[in-house]
C-alpha cells in the first residue's frame, strides 16, 4: 500500500471512530487529525475537507473496485452497494445522515444514478421517462437503504434486494399496460 493510502486510510479511520462517539457535524478536522496523530497540512494535502474524506471512503470501498461490465445485470451492483453498505453499516448510517453541500447523499446520488441509467438503457422509450426514472429510482434507492441499515438489521443485504425487486415486479404485473399484463375485465359491481 502506498504512503499516501496508508495516511488516507488512517485518515478514514479516524473519522469512522469519531462518528461512532460523536455527530459528524460536531467533528473537526483538527479532531480527525489529533485521533491518527497526524497534522492539518496532511488531511489538506488528500482532502478538500471533512465531507470530501467520507465521499473518499465510499469510493475506496466500492466505486475504486468497480467493474460494471462484470455484474450480470443492475441487481447484481445494487446487491454489492447494498453489502458495502451493511458492512460498515455503523458508519454509513451517520454518512446517510449527512445533509447539506457535497453530502454524502449527494456524492452517492452522483454515482449511483448513471448506473441505474446503464442498467435500465433499454426499459423506456422516452429520455424523458428514463431520466425521470433514474431519479425517482435513485432517490426511493437511498431513502430505502437509510431506513433498512436503521431499522432492519436482520434482513441480509441479498433479502433487501430482492424485496425490492419482488416489489417492482408486482408493481409492473399490475399496472394496466405494465410488463407482463394481460386483459383484464372490469371487476363486476357488488
Amino acid at each position: 500500500m502506498s504512503d499516501s493510502n496508508i495516511t488516507k486510510n488512517a485518515l478514514a479511520a479516524a473519522l469512522k471512530k469519531l462518528m461512532k462517539e460523536q455527530g459528524f457535524e460536531k467533528i473537526s478536522v483538527s479532531q480527525i487529525c489529533e485521533e491518527c496523530g497526524m497534522n492539518r497540512k496532511s488531511f489538506y494535502y488528500h482532502f478538500r475537507d471533512k465531507y470530501d474524506l467520507v465521499n473518499w471512503i465510499f469510493y475506496d470501498a466500492f466505486l475504486a473496485n468497480l467493474q460494471v461490465a462484470s455484474y450480470e445485470n443492475g441487481w447484481d451492483a445494487l446487491t454489492e452497494l447494498c453489502r458495502k453498505f451493511y458492512e460498515d453499516r455503523d458508519y454509513y448510517i451517520e454518512a446517510l445522515k449527512i445533509k447539506g453541500q457535497n453530502s454524502f447523499c449527494d456524492y452517492v446520488t452522483e454515482t449511483i444514478e448513471p448506473l441505474v441509467a446503464y442498467f435500465t438503457e433499454d426499459l423506456f422509450k422516452r429520455e424523458a421517462e428514463k431520466e425521470f426514472f433514474c431519479t425517482f429510482f435513485t432517490d426511493a434507492l437511498l431513502h430505502s437503504i437509510s431506513r433498512w441499515l436503521e431499522n432492519n438489521m436482520s434482513m441480509t443485504p441479498e433479502e433487501f434486494v430482492k424485496n425490492i425487486q419482488d416489489i417492482l415486479r408486482d408493481i409492473a404485473v399490475r399496472t394496466p399496460g405494465g410488463v407482463g399484463t394481460e386483459e383484464r375485465s372490469a371487476p363486476s359491481p357488488r
